[in-house]
């Protein structure tokens, strides 16, 4: 089962999203979400700690963008770039000494971008406890080619009721995404007609 962006809804801002996979010749075939699934392991150390004695938001975002752009790279078979960070939820603070496992599979895709979610995971490096869940975070790829220009993506293949879910909830999140954007752009035609000055 395979879901796709429609020609109305731009993900990404000046980026049209057209027909999609499916709808017209050249069909880029589909890969499944086990294909691009990876895991990112970094051992926390001090140099990633912030003035409270924890490890930096800042470092985990970092580990997350990076999981995230490998996962896009690998289901659109090239270069993608972020778009747009949803979501980052810091659930437990993460220590030096914790073994921080980032979790990330394509949830959506569209004619040119990607959802991909993300779970960071941690345990103590040198203990045999299980890994708890301390943070997650939902991000934007789009696709580009070597003139940075957007290119095709291969629709993503849920396997898995868990995955079907995913997909479900990425395009509930991207419907929220457009709709916000468009009030946002209304708001400020109507502030501009109103010859008001932000």
């Amino acid at each position: 089962m395979t879901h796709q962006a429609t020609a109305a809804e731009s993900e990404i801002p000046g980026v049209h999203q057209g027909a999609a996979p499916g709808e017209g010749p050249g069909e880029i075939p589909g890969k499944p979400t086990s294909a691009s699934r990876t895991t990112l392991s970094h051992i926390m150390t001090h140099n990633d700690t912030n003035l409270l004695g924890t490890v930096h938001g800042g470092v985990i975002m970092k580990l997350v963008d990076d999981a995230a752009g490998a996962v896009a790279g690998r289901h659109s078979g090239g270069p993608a770039v972020t778009a747009s960070m949803d979501e980052m939820a810091f659930l437990e603070p993460v220590r030096v000494g914790d073994l921080v496992h980032v979790k990330a599979q394509v949830n959506w895709t569209g004619r040119t971008s990607m959802e991909v979610g993300v779970r960071v995971l941690a345990e103590r490096w040198n203990e045999s406890a299980p890994a708890t869940q301390v943070g997650s975070a939902y991000l934007v790829f789009a696709a580009v080619d070597a003139d940075g220009k957007p290119r095709r993506v291969p629709p993503v293949l849920p396997e898995t009721e868990r995955d079907e879910r995913r997909c479900q909830e990425a395009q509930i999140r991207r419907t929220h995404r457009l709709a916000r954007r468009r009030a946002i752009m209304d708001l400020r035609e109507k502030r501009a007609a109103e010859g008001l000055d932000d």
